[in-house]
């Protein structure tokens, strides 16, 4: 069985995870800018229908992060799961290292929850020490591709990180996922799978808001149901779901 995890960053997005029955969600906002925190608002949304892992990333760019911006992290952490999540996802790093102070105040704050580690771990100089360290500090997944690119470069690197893993965490690989690439992650042992299965939804006037905004006329990303529904078919197909 390799689980399927779908980024989401509104209601259509929770709700075609649930029509689709995937195995878990990562709720985020802002996915166009790689995702930040989203609203206590749509958490409670999402909680209690597929099981939903929170982004917790207190802004865009990089990820060092200041006291302040640690501190909000770990209180939205506990926002989060006290909203319903069943985990959350963050990331941080210190000198080119993992920020192993952030990481172990938010494995506290969540408690029994599932602490995912997110794709900062691909800026790691030494993958194979920071999965170890991961595991000391009680993370209990880490989002990879494998490579500081795509997925579709990081193949062999992800068998690597499933054999060291042994299973103690699991390796989720995520970036750049698409249908057809995934008999080729299936065939690196992966035992979960991460896709945003994105589309544009064109909207209507002329009023554009916010410095990065690109125009009414380029729309608005959501989730594709179609595009998650090929990925579970093609999973279906590398015989690893029923």
């Amino acid at each position: 069985m390799v689980n399927l995890e779908l980024a989401v960053q509104d209601e259509h997005g929770i709700d075609v995870a649930a029509r689709l029955k995937a195995d878990r969600i990562e709720l985020c906002s802002a996915l166009p800018l790689g995702g930040v925190t989203p609203s206590l608002g749509l958490i409670e949304a999402a909680a209690g229908t597929t099981p939903v892992h929170v982004l917790v990333r207190p802004r865009p760019g990089g990820f060092e992060y200041t006291p302040a911006e640690v501190a909000t992290t770990i209180r939205d952490v506990r926002h989060a799961i006290s909203a319903g999540a069943a985990g959350v996802v963050i990331g941080g790093l210190r000198d080119g290292h993992i920020d192993s102070a952030l990481v172990d105040g938010v494995v506290c704050a969540a408690g029994t929850a599932t602490v995912t580690f997110h794709r900062a771990f691909d800026l790691l100089p030494d993958p194979f020490h920071a999965l170890e360290e991961l595991i000391t500090l009680g993370v209990g997944r880490i989002l990879t591709a494998g490579c500081p690119t795509v997925v579709a470069d990081g193949l062999p690197s992800l068998r690597r990180l499933v054999s060291a893993a042994a299973g103690r965490l699991e390796v989720q690989a995520g970036g750049g996922v698409v249908p057809s690439l995934i008999p080729a992650l299936v065939s690196t042992g992966v035992p979960a799978v991460h896709a945003s299965a994105k589309t544009v939804v064109r909207d209507s006037g002329a009023l554009t808001l916010g410095s990065a905004a690109q125009g009414p006329e380029s729309g608005r990303e959501t989730t594709d149901e179609r595009t998650a529904l090929r990925i579970i078919e093609a999973l279906r197909d590398a015989g690893v779901r029923p």
